[in-house]
Order: C-alpha cells, then sequence, then structure tokens
C-alpha cells in the first residue's frame, strides 16, 4: 500500500472569536474628562482552504487533528484598533471536498487552480466606545464585545479529477493500458489489487493535445458496500467525464463482468450511469475476429472497442474514441 497517497482526513477546526471593543476614556493632565477614545477589537482569524496544484494527495493534513485560528486582538485606548488573528490556511489538491462532519453537508469544493475560499469566519471585531458617542450621548461608557469563533469537525475527501477513469476488476489490464498511453509507470505485476491506489496519467493526443486518465483501484462484487477497496475506490469516478471499462478478453463471461461492474456503480451512485461510457476489450490478440464478434452481439448495448496494451492493437483508434467522447456536446 502506498502510504503516502492519502484521500481522506477529519480535523477538527475553530476560526478566532473577535476582539472586544474598548470603553476607554482619554485621561491627560491637563484633559482631566477627556471623551470616550476606545478602539475596536481585531477580527478573529478565519480558516481557509486554499488550492494547490503542486498537491496530489491530503497526507500533509493526516496529523493536523486540531486547527485553531488565532482570535483578535481587543482595541485600547488612543482610539487603537486591535490587530486581527492571523488566519489559518490549509492548502490541498484539486477535487477536495470539504464536508460538515455531523451533517455531511458539502461546504465547499476545491476545482479550480485559483480557488480560495473561506470554511469558518473568524468572529468580527466588536465596535469601541468612540463609535458610541452622539449629541445626546457625549460619554458612553460601553463597547461591544467580539463576536464568537465558529467550531466543528471537518471532512476533506478527495475525489481524483481526471477526464478518463478506467473501471474494471483487479488484472484487467488497466495499469499495463495507462503505462502505454502516458509516461506514468504505476505498479504491474499479475495478481489482483496492485493498484492500491489511483494513478494519473497524461494521454498526449495529436495536434499537442492531451487528457488526463485515471486507474482506479479494481472494483469487486460488493464494492459499493465497502468490500475490498469498496468506496475508497468509487468516490474518484465521480468527477470522470468519460467511464472506460476495462474487460480482459480471457475473462469466463464479458457480459457478466459488465453487469456486475454496472450494479456496483448504480449502488454506489445511480448518478455515475449518467456519465459516458466505453467498454475495452484488452488482451484481445490473444482472441480472433469469430470471437470477437461474437463478444459484439453479447454486449450490443454499449461500444467495444479490442485492444491490446502489449500488441499495440487498436490504442490510437481508443484515444480517437475517447476523444471524440470527451469534446462531444451532451
Amino acid at each position: 500500500m502506498d502510504s503516502n497517497f492519502i484521500d481522506y482526513v477529519k480535523i477538527f477546526c475553530r476560526s478566532g472569536k473577535g476582539g472586544a471593543g474598548s470603553a476607554h476614556f482619554r485621561r491627560e493632565k491637563f484633559i482631566p474628562n477627556g471623551g470616550p477614545d476606545g478602539g475596536n477589537g481585531g477580527r478573529g482569524g478565519h480558516i481557509i482552504v486554499r488550492a494547490n496544484t503542486q498537491l496530489w494527495t491530503l497526507l500533509h493534513l493526516k496529523y493536523k487533528k486540531h486547527v485553531h485560528a488565532d482570535d483578535g486582538v481587543n482595541g485600547a485606548g488612543a482610539n487603537s484598533s486591535g490587530s486581527n488573528g492571523e488566519d489559518i490556511i490549509l492548502e490541498v489538491p484539486l477535487g477536495t471536498v470539504i464536508k460538515d462532519a455531523e451533517t455531511g453537508e458539502v461546504l465547499v469544493e476545491i476545482t479550480d487552480k485559483n480557488q480560495e475560499e473561506i470554511i469558518f469566519q473568524g468572529g468580527r471585531g466588536g465596535l469601541g466606545n468612540t463609535n458610541f458617542k452622539t449629541a445626546t450621548n457625549q460619554a458612553p461608557t460601553y463597547a461591544q464585545p467580539g463576536e464568537g469563533c465558529v467550531e466543528g469537525w471537518v471532512i476533506f475527501e478527495l475525489k481524483v479529477l481526471a477526464d478518463v477513469g478506467l473501471v474494471g476488476f483487479p488484472n484487467a489490464g488497466k495499469s499495463t493500458l495507462l503505462s502505454v498511453l502516458s509516461a506514468a509507470k504505476p505498479e504491474i505485476a499479475n495478481y489482483p489489487f496492485t493498484t492500491l491506489v489511483p494513478q494519473l496519467g497524461i494521454v498526449y493526443y495529436r495536434d499537442d493535445r492531451s487528457f488526463c486518465m485515471a486507474d482506479i483501484p479494481g472494483i469487486i462484487e460488493g464494492a459499493s458496500e465497502g468490500k475490498g477497496l469498496g468506496h475508497r475506490f468509487l468516490r474518484h469516478i465521480e468527477r470522470n467525464s468519460v467511464l472506460l471499462f476495462m474487460i480482459s478478453a480471457t475473462c469466463e463471461s464479458i457480459k457478466q463482468e459488465y453487469d456486475i461492474l454496472i450494479n456496483e456503480l448504480k449502488k454506489y451512485n445511480p448518478e455515475l450511469l449518467d456519465k459516458k461510457r466505453l467498454i475495452a476489450i484488452s488482451k484481445s490478440d490473444l482472441i480472433d475476429e469469430e470471437i470477437e464478434n461474437w463478444y459484439r452481439s453479447e454486449l450490443k448495448s454499449v461500444e467495444l472497442i479490442f485492444i491490446s496494451s502489449i500488441a499495440n492493437k487498436n490504442l490510437d483508434k481508443l484515444k480517437d474514441k475517447l476523444w471524440e467522447m470527451m469534446t462531444e456536446e451532451d
């Protein structure tokens, strides 16, 4: 397991309290009864999340269990305002969703490289007594207290951002395809669950165009209930615009495997079935045209493309089709 890939953390966050306004009066040697000169309190520090395109994991937040912003400083005499509390900025990779841990409500989603959002607002500073002076009340003896802080448990959840998500059982050839189509170097071996974390690769296309492909940990029957890698895998395909189902030509039943994959996605989130999808039959250098035609008759509801990463069969055709699906209007 790659311990550097962390896609879920839970943190207790607390913004800063606002500083209190001052109820001070000017007192100097020759001005014994000077007027009010209490300054305002400073704002409490915010808790802010900021996009960082250099990050691909939440590992740096794993050990931040409690995050507290500074309180604002109280106002003082001579109309001195208190300074604001320092903000806390939490940098996160693109694709991070921040939720209220108790209600599950989504507070913010970070999907833009320049995005910066306040998730917990610092308390406003209180007004000093100078602000309450009027023609009929020349010497107000009161000032505002600062606003309280905002606190609570927050969940940070990373959903990998990619144009194409590779969906399939363990050992369907997803990692091999990604390594051939891109410069990514995922671990590849002939046993289930070689890929335990999402792997991203940039696939270069014609005319200097490119798109991002994610090899996501293999699904198994029962993944929607959390078996195997379960929900850890499934949430990463929510943001892919095209789902490329990969099924090995050597499996017992292509239709049965496809039905299981579709069923797991439907149970986890029915909206996933609204995404564009394509089936790539991998390792198809091991079968002939007659078997290909039989497979097509088995699965008429979705387009099939027969590929081989090792023999470089139909890989350009696959890229053409994926690009067409990504760029066509819905």
